[in-house]
């Protein structure tokens, strides 16, 4: 069974938790436009005592200044009034200049007196008039990166605030990731850091030979060589610094003076408006923040409140925490550390791919809550890890967001769980009360007998009306037995339903009372429908094989005798033009199927002796057949005289243009001349005979030759050698040869290794060259014909 998402109006607190929040969020709406309107106010007064401290004029005067240098250029007060602080600092490096000195009492101060090109001149204006819409040091870093990223190839900005106890703290970033951020977030005061180095020093950093620079520094970057040049700079005013730039580079290579004008002029840009970055409010100080913290503090149960944080392109790129409950650290698996005022992304940053991540955008363009699916997450009870089942829950808040997570009891975990199991193993439970007549019944069992829960369960002497007439008194019977005899029974059934016929089995049992009457039972309604269909499909398979194994046996006996009939074996050898010949056939041990493989070895009438192997591809009658054909055929065109190419040839054409076989076929034909002792063979697609001599075993080179039946223009040719006294010739099918898994080439190696291989067993040794060569389970038919010339003692 599966809950119904539980809104703000259905919740105890929920309501006033909502309410309370908007009350918040407005008021602290309101204090965000007061401290706007203050801040303004402020940087105006700023402006005007700078004016004041250059020129000597007065208050008004230095307004009314400031309000011409705006309408000369076109700017709004208040970006002339940052263009103005923004110029106070002095260009960093210069000898015997105090840090006020120098200053004129125009907005393009700092630029004349920095001595750079005109195009850097140009580019510090556009940098300046940028700086305007600036509120933030992100932003600040982003903007810097916009700028210089095009002129000089810069690919991150890091902005470096010094801490009370000398270290840095980073307060802006643009170019790397969250995850990078937070891992480089705080710099203890440690030697080895080119940011501190630069504020100790006062002076920039260049960075620029990585070798060098990765032995004396620390280096920010997983992994480092991902910026192969770095300049750290100073921001310089009134005092010593507390703020440096970073400015990072994916190329190797030294800052030119340009580049090093372009970064100080950028840099003394950036003093006054990071003056006017007022710090963050402490937290006892923000009633607002205050409030909406202890709020949330006070909750039960996990939640934050998220504000989100836009790009320039209006797209949400982050959120940020502004407050949460205690267990969220836990539950974003930053366990023990202050999710409020930090980014999501970098609490979490593989949030990014998960499904609550896409939920919180959801709810932001739609304004329609979201409730995730239930997730499991290991958490330490009273010092004992165990599971937890949540749900995690955003829901809208004027622009903000409530993300809540809701533990499950137990309770609802084991409901949970008895619902997929019913819905996993397609069953259901059901009760009947035999004293009340009442009767109950899961969800699963309706969607299983197809009856509307509308109408109620059926009660229990009605179960049997639901079956196939065939199946009601067997159904009818056990029940009576269960109600008066408690006698528990499974009883397998089938129903009509809208989708067919369905097979269901009911299993139940009686609860007695003290008396032995039965007066409650307990059973479920399993739906068996697909087991029942694979056991039909079995039974059906197994006919259809044993049907199918009679038929190939049959055949493979009809094949046997055919191939026995056509293939006389001789049980000792013969002789013929002055060889010896023995000769083998072991048909296939595994299978039903008999193979065409065949032999010839017969006598001349000019004297010469014909010996032949050859194998049709495939099994069974219709390769017993087609062997047939070749093997007579052959023997009859040699015997007329057809050379052996010529015989090749035509029957290669007999197997492509027959009407009863599109089988192929491999084959040897060899002619033996005794009076020159000369053999003569030719070859389609058939591995090559053996010949043994002074104990040495060799193949013969095969002549050039297609497989019969692969093409309407075959090409063969002949090759001849000559068999001396002891010469032993092996002709053989690949049965002899090929075992998988080892490939044909193992199988040739063996072959003469065995036939190489001494032996006292004299001239009769082919039955033990076929135990060696032979596994015991043998998957395809083997030919053998052994040719030995007898030797001297022999003749």
């Amino acid at each position: 069974m599966t809950s119904e998402p539980v809104t703000p109006a259905q919740s105890g607190a929920a309501p006033d938790l909502v309410e309370l929040t908007k009350i918040v969020a407005r008021q602290r709406a309101e204090l965000d436009r007061l401290r706007d309107q203050a801040a303004t106010a402020a940087v105006v007064e700023r402006a005007k005592g700078a004016v004041m401290s250059l020129t000597g004029c007065p208050a008004d005067a230095a307004g009314e200044l400031l309000l011409q240098r705006a309408k000369a250029a076109r700017h709004t007060l208040l970006e002339e009034c940052w263009l103005t602080l923004g110029t106070l600092a002095p260009a960093p490096g210069r000898a015997g200049e105090s840090p006020g000195a120098g200053t004129h009492d125009s907005g393009e101060a700092a630029l004349e007196q920095s001595d750079a090109p005109d195009d850097v001149t140009a580019a510090l204006a556009r940098l300046g008039q940028a700086l305007v819409r600036v509120m933030t040091p992100h932003d600040l870093a982003r903007c810097l990166l916009e700028h210089l990223g095009p002129d000089m190839g810069a690919e991150a900005v890091l902005i470096y605030a010094r801490r009370p106890d000398g270290g840095l703290g980073l307060i802006g970033h643009a170019g790397i990731e969250d995850r990078l951020a937070a891992q480089w977030g705080q710099v203890p005061p440690l030697s080895g850091m080119a940011a501190l180095d630069a504020l100790r020093a006062g002076e920039p950093r260049w960075l620029e030979d990585f070798a060098a620079d990765e032995r004396r520094y620390l280096l920010i970057g997983d992994p480092p060589h991902r910026w192969r040049s770095r300049a750290w700079l100073p921001v310089v005013a009134a005092g010593p610094a507390e703020v440096c730039i970073g400015v990072l580079r994916g190329r190797a290579g030294v800052f030119t003076p340009r580049d090093r004008a372009h970064l100080r002029g950028a840099t003394s840009l950036c003093a006054g408006r990071l003056r006017t970055f007022d710090p963050p409010p402490e937290r006892d100080a923000d009633a607002t923040t205050d409030a909406v913290q202890a709020l949330f503090e006070a909750l039960p149960v996990a939640a934050m409140l998220l504000t989100p944080l836009r790009a320039a392109t209006g797209e949400t790129e982050d959120f940020r925490v502004e407050a949460a409950t205690a267990q969220v650290g836990d539950l974003l698996g930053r366990t023990g550390e202050e999710p409020a005022g930090r980014r999501l992304l970098e609490l979490r940053p593989a949030l990014a791919a998960e499904p609550l991540w896409q939920g919180c955008l959801q709810v932001l363009a739609t304004g329609k809550a979201y409730e995730g699916e239930p997730f499991a997450h290991e958490e330490v009870l009273a010092g004992v890890a165990e599971l937890s089942v949540y749900t995690a829950r955003v829901a809208p808040l004027g622009d903000a967001l409530v993300v809540s997570w809701i533990r499950h009891g137990s309770s609802d975990r084991q409901e949970q769980r008895l619902a997929d199991l019913q819905r996993l193993g397609n069953l259901g439970w059901a009760n009947w009360n035999l004293a009340t007549r009442e009767a109950s019944w899961s969800t699963q069992v309706f969607s299983l007998v197809g009856r509307d829960p509308a109408h109620g369960p059926v009660p229990l002497p009605e179960v049997p009306e639901l079956a196939l007439p065939e199946d009601t008194p067997a159904l009818t019977r056990a029940i009576g037995e269960l109600v008066h005899g408690g006698r528990p029974f499974d009883v397998p059934f089938r129903i009509r339903t809208s989708g067919g016929i369905r097979h269901l089995r009911l299993v139940a049992e009686a609860v007695a009372d003290r008396h032995g009457t039965p007066v409650e039972v307990h059973g479920f309604v399993q739906d068996m429908t697909a087991r029942r269909r694979a056991e039909l499909a079995l039974v059906e398979s197994e006919r259809a094989i044993l049907t199918q194994h009679d038929v190939l046996q049959a055949e493979r006996t009809l094949a046997s005798r055919l191939q026995h009939a056509l293939l006389p074996m001789s049980n000792r050898p013969v002789h013929l033009a002055g060889l010896r010949v023995e000769v083998a056939y072991l048909p296939a041990q595994s299978g039903v199927h008999v193979g065409g493989d065949w032999f010839s070895a017969i006598e001349l009438p000019e004297g010469d002796a014909l010996l032949v192997v050859g194998d049709v591809a495939g099994h069974g009658v219709d390769a017993v057949a087609t062997m047939a054909q070749l093997r007579f055929t052959a023997k009859g065109m040699v015997i007329t005289g057809s050379s052996l190419t010529g015989a090749l040839a035509r029957l290669s054409t007999l197997l492509l243009h027959s009407r009863d076989s599109h089988a192929t076929a491999t084959m040897v034909l060899a002619r033996y001349e005794p009076r020159r002792r000369r053999l003569v063979w030719a070859q389609a697609g058939h591995p090559p005979p053996l010949l043994l001599r002074d104990g040495e075993a060799r193949y013969l080179p095969r002549p050039h030759g297609m497989l019969l039946g692969a093409t309407a223009t075959p090409v063969y040719q002949e090759a001849e050698c000559r068999l001396d006294p002891g010469d032993r010739l092996i002709l053989y099918t690949d049965g002899l040869v090929e075992h998988p898994p080892d490939s044909i080439d193992r199988g040739l190696e063996q072959l003469a290794d065995a036939v190489a291989a001494p032996h006292g067993d004299g001239p009769a040794s082919l039955g033990p060259l076929l135990a060696r060569m032979l596994p015991d389970e043998r998957r395809d038919d083997v030919c053998v014909v052994d040719v030995r010339v007898p030797g001297v003692r022999d003749g």
